[in-house]
């Protein structure tokens, strides 16, 4: 897929109109802000960071044969000195311009396509590829932005974070209209949208899953996460809010928004005497091991949706992709059809399966608190036997969920082995030492630090009728350690596992 821009130069005039700026009438063929992307007469854009400024890297960009370059004053920094025939822009608030610049390079991608915008804690993967997959069964072209990548239909391109950089994503926005996307679905991290890397997308739906811990090392309190993801309803281009009502954060937004876009409000039930204040509600009526069968009523009509999907949380995914769906002009049959065909995304509860009498093994993404107990849970329900739970901590995360998570991997699972998961540059021992404290009894708890041990250990030693839950990389494909990106996959170490017991 191509990632030029309609456009193959735009004046600098036009750049950074109406900023009160005196800027030469010169073209410039790119734009970046990270200086590895620097191109010959592109325009660098070097903004203040919170740890380090983007003139700090103009050397690498000069290298490239930038035409232009944007910096951001701060306080004690000098003016760069340019060689000839670069120019110099200063200007003041520079990042928070860049979405204004960006849409404005890249053509507005995002009003050449519908743009539905998905945030919340966890399930925002698996619910945009359900969206995508349904509505690319449906011929409206659909593309996808998040944490596997971004592209259209299956054919993804990898990318490093849920949501890039602001220029990146206009980028990609672009590559998509031109590929022919009528719409995108993007997840959208809480960091995102703190950082203003979605600035200058115009969403027209946003979406909410859930609220739960996570992230707290970068957001310091449950408050400041659960105000910066509602910042993502506060675009005055959206026209439908797809809410959670089932969670207490999507309960509460839904009262914010009373007198803004309209409002599908979504909500799975625990039993069929619940009466949730929701317009579109989902009933669990059967667990089996090839998947659920969700009951929906409502506002929108009734349907059973029969999915391949494991898990009460999946239900949840699955009723907020309709209820996405209903917010894109699907009818309400036709939502249900496709969602019938669509498959997990990978490392979401996949399952990884053997042609031999082995244990059931599970590879998931589930890195909270939340996560784990739904996986867990969704673990036992389809099991006689024991649920085995192989899983870490990311190091240079939030540390105050590892006891947490030790705490309900111990009361959820029969057997549990700790293991490392992307330490990053803190010591293993430290990270499994802190989940351990969360665990009231250790007696069917192990540390085995190297993770291919640890799932082979789990596998070998489970029973046939168990289940073997590895949580927390799931369709990562590297393991961090220090600075290094190793090549691991849980799925491939599982598949690897089981074929050793033919």
């Amino acid at each position: 897929m191509s990632s030029t821009s309609k456009n193959t130069s735009m004046k600098l005039s036009c750049l950074f109109a109406d900023m009160d700026l005196d800027v030469p009438d010169v073209a410039v063929t790119d734009i970046t802000s990270n200086s590895h992307n620097a191109r010959s007469g592109g325009l660098f854009l070097a903004c203040a960071g919170g740890a380090r400024h983007g003139l700090e890297f103009l050397s690498q960009a000069l290298e490239a044969g930038i035409r232009a370059v944007a910096w951001e004053p701060v306080e004690d920094m000098d003016e760069p000195l340019l060689p000839p025939g670069v120019i110099g822009i200063r200007v003041t608030g520079l990042r928070a311009s860049l979405g204004l610049i960006a849409d404005r390079f890249f053509s507005s991608p995002s009003a050449d396509v519908v743009v539905t915008g998905i945030t919340g804690t966890n399930g925002k993967t698996t619910t945009a590829y359900l969206v995508a997959q349904a509505m690319n069964q449906l011929d409206m072209t659909t593309g996808y932005m998040g944490t596997l990548g971004y592209g259209i239909g299956t054919d993804l391109q990898s990318s490093s974070l849920t949501t890039p950089d602001c220029i990146t994503l206009h980028r990609r926005l672009r590559a998509l209209a031109d590929a022919g996307a009528q719409c995108v679905i993007a997840e959208v991290s809480s960091h995102a949208l703190d950082q203003q890397r979605v600035a200058g997308v115009h969403f027209q739906i946003a979406a909410l899953t859930n609220l739960s811990r996570d992230h707290l090392d970068y957001h310091d309190s449950m408050q400041n996460y659960a105000e910066t993801k509602a910042r993502l309803f506060a675009g005055n281009g959206i026209h439908t809010a797809v809410l959670n009502v089932g969670n207490p954060f999507g309960a509460e937004m839904a009262g914010r928004l009373e007198s803004g876009p309209k409002l599908i409000s979504v909500a799975v039930m625990d039993t069929a005497d619940d009466a949730p204040d929701a317009q579109l509600r989902g009933l669990i009526v059967g667990e089996h091991a090839d998947g659920i069968g969700l009951q929906l009523s409502g506002d929108f009509g009734e349907a059973l949706l029969e999915s391949t999907l494991w898990g009460r949380f999946n239900a949840e995914n699955l009723a907020m992709a309709v209820g996405i769906l209903l917010a894109n002009g699907v009818a309400f049959p036709a939502a249900i059809a496709a969602l019938k065909e669509a498959v997990a995304p990978p490392g979401r509860m996949e399952l990884v399966r053997s042609g031999t009498i082995s244990p059931t093994v599970v590879v998931d993404f589930a890195h909270t608190p939340d996560a784990l107990g739904k996986a867990l849970e969704t673990a036992r329900q389809h099991t006689s036997g024991k649920v085995w739970c192989v899983f870490g901590c990311g190091g240079n995360r939030d540390q105050g969920k590892r006891g947490s998570m030790g705490a309900v991997a111990a009361k959820l699972a029969d057997r549990m082995i700790i293991t490392d998961d992307n330490p990053r540059d803190e010591d293993p021992q430290q990270i499994a030492a802190q989940i351990i404290a969360g665990v009231k009894s250790a007696e069917h708890c192990e540390i085995v630090h190297d993770r291919e041990t640890a799932i082979e250990t789990a596998i070998s030693s489970a029973a046939a009728e168990d289940v073997v839950l590895v949580a927390g990389k799931g369709h990562e494909l590297v393991q961090l350690i220090g600075n290094v990106a190793e090549p691991f996959s849980d799925v491939a170490v599982a598949r690897t596992a089981l074929g050793g017991m033919e």
